[in-house]
This record gives C-alpha cells, structure tokens and sequence, in this order.
C-alpha cells in the first residue's frame, strides 16, 4: 500500500507539470484514488478515514499561526499602495547614484526594506521595474544587470521575515512533526534574519565587484547631476523615506523578537501601521481600501485553498502508509542524513523550475519532514535551507514568476533572453549562501 501511496504522488506531481489547477488537483486526486482503492482494498482505507476530512480541515482553518497570513498580505498591498517603493528608490538613488553600480545598490537595498515591511514579491519586482529600470537603462547600465539585479532583489521578501513562505513552512513542519522538534514562526523569523542579511551583502558586492571589472555594465551618475538632484531639504527627505518603514519593521519584528507579541498579534500591528502609514501620504481613500481588501482575500483564499488540498493528500498518502514506505525506504538504502538532505535540495531546486514555492511546501513538507525526524535533524534549520531554496523558483526559468512579472513592465528593448542571461549570477549566489548554512548551521541561531 505504501507504493500505491508513491504512485498517488507521481500522478499529482505529474498533472501540476501538466497545469491543472493545484488545489482541485491535491484534493480531487486524492479522493478519486482512495475511492477506488477503496473498492479493491476496503480494509486499507473505509469511510471512517474520509470522515476525518471535515475535523482536518476545521484543525486547519482555526490554527490560529495562519491567521497572519492575510493580515501580512494585507500590510504588504497596503504598502505598496502607499507609494513607500517610490519615495525609497528615489531617495536611495539620490545617495548611492554617483557610485560606480550606485542605482543597482540602490534597487537591492530598497529591496531588502520592502521585503522587511511588504514580502510581497509580484507588488515589489513590478514598482521596482515600473521605477528603475527604465532609468538604468537610460544611465547606460547593461540590460542583464539591471533585470538581474530588480528580479533578485524582488524575491528577498520569501526569506526576509515577515515571510508568507516562513509561515507556511513553519506551519507545514508543525504538522507534520509527529512528535518531532515543534517549529514556531517567531523561531522560522529569527533563523531566517541573518541569511537574509547575507544574502543582500553578497548581491552588493556583486555588484560592485562586477561594476568595477565592467565599469561600462553600471556607469555612475554624474557628481554634478547627483547635486543637483539632492537640492535643500535633502536631509529631511532621506529622514522620511527611512523612518516610516523602519518604524514599521522595528513594530512589527521587534514585538516577536523580544517576545512581546506573538507573529499573529504582530502581523496585526503591520497591517494597522501599514494603513496608518497610507493615510500619512495622504493615499488612502476608500477605492484604495477596497482594491486591498479584494486582493487580499484573492491571495488568501488561493493560499487555504491550496491548504485543504495538501491536508486531503496529506490524510490519503499517510492512510496508505506512504510516509512509513519511505522510512523503510531511506533506511534500507542506507542514506546518510546529509545524503538525503542534498537529494531533498536537489529536488525542490529541480520543482522550482516548474511549480510556485506555495505548491512545493504543501507536496514535499508534509513526506520529507517525518523522515527528517527519524534522522533526528534539526527543522528549523532544514527549513531555512528550504526558503532560501524556495526563493530560487522565482527566479528559475521557464516559470520564475518574478522574471514574468519583470517582462511584464519592461520596456520592449528588453528580451526574455536579457532575463534569463541576468538572473544567473544570482541564483548562483543563493547557493552559495545555501552551502553556507549547511557547513555553518550556528548561522541561524545568532539572533
């Protein structure tokens, strides 16, 4: 029965390749395929296991851990609506545009602070492409820098806490422990802030490594231009741009690192501070509020509907005993837990290319994360390792979703080719911090 359970794997995994819709897909299969071995082999799944559904799905939609998730994606559209990416990459340029590489330093950078307030990567790669790139272009920079540089840095915000995808990951592995390691999101942020950082400090010297081999890649902005553009007030417009957000994401990851609030409860903050920060610009009006309220519940409810998908698939392929088959199997083959971990890895790389990272959470946490703890290997770092691999399908042909959404507001100049040539600087340095996570684990403890 525990083949049969694989099988049912191979026929989901197959037909999301195929694009069929994910949540229909997860539950709909699984349910077609427990009926009919149902028929065969009534004493291997009955209809007591299908009456377990409906307790499920209710255990599912009141974890209380998932009520941040449209509370953040509330804060991160309400954000992006307030004109906070505008005022960023305005005021960063203005500091670093007389660097050789100062405008790509600048769209990193004012990446990374989004990702700390919004983590919403098509709202953040989009405005950023809106904003910048016709501008690099025009200051000479070459094309696959440019795309290469906003499409990364748009994707920070799957690792940089407040991340949906640390939420469901944590959620996920909570679930699926049985009796493993516990892994909360307040722990999933904490572990995630450093690599996070790391990852921003590479993509710089990167760039101004690569400006500087390449002086005609990433041209300066002229000194006298720079002057001109900072004009009086410069100081006080510098002070507003950065103390809004960052009094944002000091209110809202502060409160979970030192424990006063729980992340819901900070999420919660966010999404208040975001809207106060709205009304503060003086961009908030009631078209606003309801263009956010009904993008956030399309989100959410693609995301829950995912969410009972994956449960329904998750209680059919345990009720066939799929996750012990597995066991049996790693342990027969005498892998070691480092062997497995890089298989793991290797694989959710290789999904990325073709499936979004929410589709990969809910089909590969819930088999892997039980053999992980017969190894006894530490969740929390094996789920960071997964976010920052996670990250890597936004930016991986032919689906990377942050290289349709770039293509999407790119001038017509700009080919798929430019993309896809410029990503791959990146995606060589997100494994590169990969491998640094796993020779130096103590890394995501620090904080």
């Amino acid at each position: 029965m525990g083949f049969l359970a694989l099988v049912l794997f191979l026929i989901i995994f197959a037909l999301i390749l195929k694009g069929y819709p994910v949540a229909f897909t997860l539950g709909g299969v699984s349910v077609v395929f427990a009926l009919v071995v149902m028929l065969f082999a009534p004493d291997v799944i009955s209809m007591r296991d299908f009456n377990l559904l409906p307790s499920r799905f209710m255990g599912t939609i009141n974890t209380t851990m998932l009520m941040a998730v449209p509370l953040f994606i509330f804060m991160g559209i309400m954000l992006e609506k307030s004109g906070l990416a505008e005022s960023l990459l305005e005021t960063m340029s203005n500091l670093f545009g007389s660097l050789r590489g100062g405008l790509a330093i600048s769209v990193v950078i004012v990446g990374a602070l989004l990702a700390a307030s919004t983590g919403i990567v098509g709202a953040t790669v989009v405005t950023m492409g809106v904003l910048s790139l016709p501008v690099m272009l025009k200051r000479g920079y070459k094309p696959e820098l440019a795309t290469g540089v906003i499409a990364s840095s748009g994707t920070l915000g799957q690792i940089i806490p407040p991340s949906v995808v640390l939420i469901l990951l944590a959620d996920q592995i909570g679930a699926s422990s049985r009796g493993g390691v516990q892994v909360d999101v307040g722990s999933m942020f904490k572990a995630a802030f450093l690599p996070g950082f790391l990852l921003v400090v590479c993509y710089i010297i990167y760039i101004l490594v690569i400006s500087n081999l390449r002086p005609t890649w990433a041209p300066p902005i002229p000194e006298e231009e720079v002057k001109a553009m900072r004009g009086k007030g410069f100081a006080f417009r510098v002070f507003k741009a950065f103390f809004l957000p960052l009094l944002l994401i000091v209110a809202v990851l502060g409160s979970i690192f030192v424990g006063i609030a729980s992340p819901t409860e900070a999420a919660a903050v966010g999404a208040t501070g975001a809207t106060l920060l709205t009304v503060f610009e003086r961009k908030f009006n009631l078209n606003i509020l309801n263009q956010v309220m009904r993008q956030t519940m399309q989100l959410t409810a693609m995301v829950f509907w995912i969410l009972l998908g994956a449960t329904t698939f998750t209680l059919i392929f345990r009720t066939l005993g799929g996750d012990t088959y597995l066991i049996e199997l790693i342990q027969n083959a005498n892998l070691s837990p480092m062997t497995f971990l890089a298989i793991v890895m290797v694989l959710i790389f290789v999904a990325g290319f073709f499936i979004d990272f929410i589709e990969i959470i809910f089909i590969f946490v819930p088999i892997i994360t039980p053999i992980f703890n017969v190894y006894e290997v530490d969740m929390l770092w094996v789920g960071i390792l997964m976010a920052l691999n996670l990250q890597t399908s936004f930016l991986t042909p032919p689906f990377g979703f942050s290289l349709f959404y770039l293509k999407g507001v790119a001038p017509p100049e700009i080919t798929t080719q430019h993309l896809y040539r410029g990503i791959i600087p990146f995606i060589f340095i997100q494994i590169f911090i990969i491998t640094l996570i796993i020779i130096f684990p103590e890394i995501i403890y620090i904080f």
